[in-house]
């Protein structure tokens, strides 16, 4: 007869050691995994009461450990980790390798003629004002006229670039010509991002302690959260605009699947929403707050978003 689960599995954190590669490649490569897009509206539900409940100390009878760990990883990939509330779809994580590889490999391959541009570089937009508003931090809401400005200025920013760098390479060879998109993705991910999450900067984000215990909401956690994702952001961009642009000049039919797949790569490993900061960064205000409900504290934990 088989024992009943352990209620003490620390299911906050990553099941696999983060502190090593494969750790991390497992636990990233599980967040990102595109099938759980196709989840049913029943098993995303399922997952969700299996992780409240155990939350709670309750155990499904007859639950085991891997259940519990897939359960864990659905509910992380389709609901917001401070709402709760279900996200939009194509601005889950699990959506993130998917879109971007078609989005970033058409970017790549149609961008010499300026309809091309504009088109593509305003789907790319688009597609990104999803996923940062999916995956914005903290549980304040956002208005409509905050989300329309942010969409029409990113847009409108990314668009711009584009065809003023295009311009700008007509004249020098088309070796440069390759770095446009990237310039024009870098420009407005610097744009999109910050304006998607202005809020955030205004009133800051939650943050907690090592148990999740709520201690307040800070600007400068914001401050980090937004800087981090845009970087990461460029980063993750690069490796498939960049890095094989001698290569598709020898062999011009491999770039789309070639720049799919790195992309693709390389998304999965830069995926990962937590992060932390230590409590002597914060306002002065909420230090003294934290010193004095929390002494001996050194670090404090947010979602910095996707």
């Amino acid at each position: 007869m088989s024992s009943e689960l352990d209620t003490n599995i620390n299911i906050k954190e990553p099941r696999w050691d983060q502190g090593t590669f494969m750790g991390r490649a497992k636990h990233f490569f599980t967040v990102t995994d595109p099938r759980n897009i196709l989840l049913s509206k029943e098993q995303l539900e399922t997952a969700r009461q299996i992780i409240q409940d155990y939350r709670q100390g309750i155990v499904s009878p007859g639950l085991t450990e891997d259940e519990l760990w897939r359960a864990k990883y659905i509910y992380d990939s389709a609901f917001h980790p401070d709402t709760g509330e279900k996200m939009i779809v194509i601005g889950r994580m699990s959506a993130q390798v998917p879109m971007n590889m078609t989005i970033t490999g058409c970017m790549m391959t149609f961008y010499k003629t300026t309809p091309a541009v504009v088109f593509w570089q305003w789907i790319n937009q688009s597609f990104n004002a999803i996923v940062n508003y999916t995956n914005r931090s903290g549980d304040a809401p956002i208005t409509v006229s905050q989300l329309g400005t942010a969409y029409v200025s990113a847009t409108t920013g990314a668009v711009a670039t584009a065809l003023g760098l295009n311009a700008l390479t007509k004249h020098v060879s088309p070796l440069i010509g390759r770095f446009v998109p990237f310039a024009a993705v870098a420009a407005a991910n610097c744009i999109n991002i910050p304006l998607m999450r202005q809020r955030e900067l205004k009133y800051g984000i939650p943050i907690t302690d090592d148990n999740d215990n709520r201690l307040g909401e800070s600007k400068h956690a914001a401050q980090q959260a937004i800087t981090q994702v845009v970087v990461s952001r460029i980063l993750m961009a690069a490796p498939g605009m960049d890095n094989c642009v001698l290569y598709f000049q020898k062999f011009p039919w491999m770039s789309a699947p070639i720049q799919v797949g790195l992309v693709g790569f390389w998304r999965m490993d830069f995926c990962g929403i937590s992060s932390s900061m230590s409590v002597s960064r914060l306002e002065p205000e909420l230090q003294e707050k934290i010193k004095a409900s929390h002494p001996g504290l050194e670090r404090v934990y947010f979602n910095k978003g996707l």
